[in-house]
């Protein structure tokens, strides 16, 4: 008899191999770059196979996203170590999240770069991810503060706000770390907790910064038509003189 068959591959473990390629082509070059056929040879399929299993282009774009999203989302939860003091928590989150990032530069330039800047369906699912981080972020800082003060003193926009302008600076960090050479994901976690937590740690201690206090600008006179004084001559007469 001739060669013997070959074990077929569960389709999930396939679509995973597909998936790997798919994030790797599309890191690297760019959705509007990328191609088929070079996602399909090095994923070791045929390329009608991936389109029977991931339907089109975007489809497949879209499944790297969601599976890339989740990842991300994943480690950075399960980095976290809630016995931890707050600083220890933050700390041990961005060792996750810088970690992470690292070790899938690919799938982090598809979820920061690629997805937000070709379309609004892919920005949407990335901002999806986002949000979440953002709002698991924004309960570490509220409950690193209730434990120290003993009550809620920060507000609820104002841990917001601070949550958002951490991840904003973890996803400019995590790039500007890709991008140069010799820098660690404990150097960078390192590099946003000095910037960070310096005035975190005022925070939660109670001594929040305050802007100076400055007087109240003037109030701008508005520019109203002076009426005319009584003695002056009427405009008529005289632009017919001229005339």
């Amino acid at each position: 008899m001739g060669a013997g068959k070959t074990k077929r591959m569960p389709r999930a473990v396939r679509e995973q191999q597909m998936l790997d390629a798919a994030v790797s082509v599309f890191g690297r070059r760019g959705y509007m770059a990328a191609s088929m056929d070079e996602i399909a040879e090095l994923a070791g399929v045929s390329k009608p196979l991936v389109y029977l299993y991931l339907n089109s282009k975007d489809d497949l774009f879209s499944a790297c996203i969601g599976r890339e999203a989740r990842a991300l989302t994943e480690a950075v939860r399960a980095g976290v170590r809630p016995g931890l003091p707050a600083d220890g928590q933050l700390w041990s989150g961005l060792r996750a999240f810088f970690s992470h990032t690292a070790r899938h530069p690919d799938a982090w330039r598809v979820l920061h770069l690629h997805a937000r800047t070709h379309g609004e369906r892919f920005a949407a699912e990335v901002a999806v991810m986002r949000e979440e981080i953002v709002a698991f972020v924004t309960q570490l800082i509220a409950a690193a503060a209730r434990d120290a003060h003993r009550d809620p003193h920060l507000p609820e926009g104002e841990v917001a706000g601070l949550a958002e302008a951490l991840v904003g600076a973890a996803e400019s960090l995590a790039d500007w770390a890709g991008a140069t050479e010799g820098v660690t994901a404990k150097q960078a976690a390192a590099t946003l907790m000095n910037f960070a937590w310096a005035g975190l740690g005022d925070l939660m201690a109670g001594r929040p910064w305050s802007p100076p206090e400055e007087p109240e600008p003037e109030q701008e006179p508005t520019q109203e038509q002076e009426p005319l004084p009584e003695s002056a001559p009427d405009p008529a007469p005289v632009a017919q003189a001229a005339g």
